[in-house]
């Protein structure tokens, strides 16, 4: 659980407890308030670019070697296919995009998310957003290495479609 220490309803102090039929973390006073410290919605895309080739990226404070798909947080208001492409827009500066996919959802258990994970293509001139990432590389499909966690699973199975 993360560190809370006060209800945001009453300012009383919160105490573990059982609510729902899981620990969490509750009101010491009768408020009644319950953290149920929900997932956060994400969306990734598996960025299939020109001359079979997919982008990968890597946000500013990842070490050297971590790069990953494009992603972003789904805001409020928004669908998940409207959210990947403003992602896709806003990290890489690609427009010329279309969904392929819809490949499912994935539970990022280490950071406490469900991402929604799409296949698109893309060409055009790739604009790095130098405010979240610091690096990216085009790195061609049949060199494309998943990771064991966050959208790596994503990775593996579109490989795995794909006969990789």
């Amino acid at each position: 659980m993360p560190q809370m220490n006060f209800c945001p309803q009453c300012a009383s102090p919160l105490i573990k407890g059982e609510a729902s039929g899981r620990e969490r973390l509750i009101c010491s006073k009768p408020c009644g308030y319950i953290y149920y410290d929900n997932p956060l919605p994400v969306v990734g895309a598996i960025v299939e670019y020109d001359n079979d080739t997919v982008v990968l990226t890597q946000n500013i404070g990842w070490p050297a070697d971590w790069f990953g798909i494009v992603t972003g947080f789904l805001e409020k208001g928004e669908e998940p296919a409207d959210a990947i492409l403003r992602e896709i827009r806003e990290e890489i500066g690609l427009t010329d995009v279309r969904i392929v996919e819809f490949l499912g959802i994935y539970t990022f258990y280490q950071r406490n998310e469900v991402i929604f994970t799409y296949h698109v293509r893309a060409s055009g001139t790739i604009v790095m957003d130098e405010t979240e990432l610091q690096a990216i590389k085009v790195v061609p499909v049949n060199q494309l290495k998943p990771w064991p966690f966050g959208t790596g699973p994503a990775v593996a199975q579109w490989l795995k479609k794909r006969g990789l």
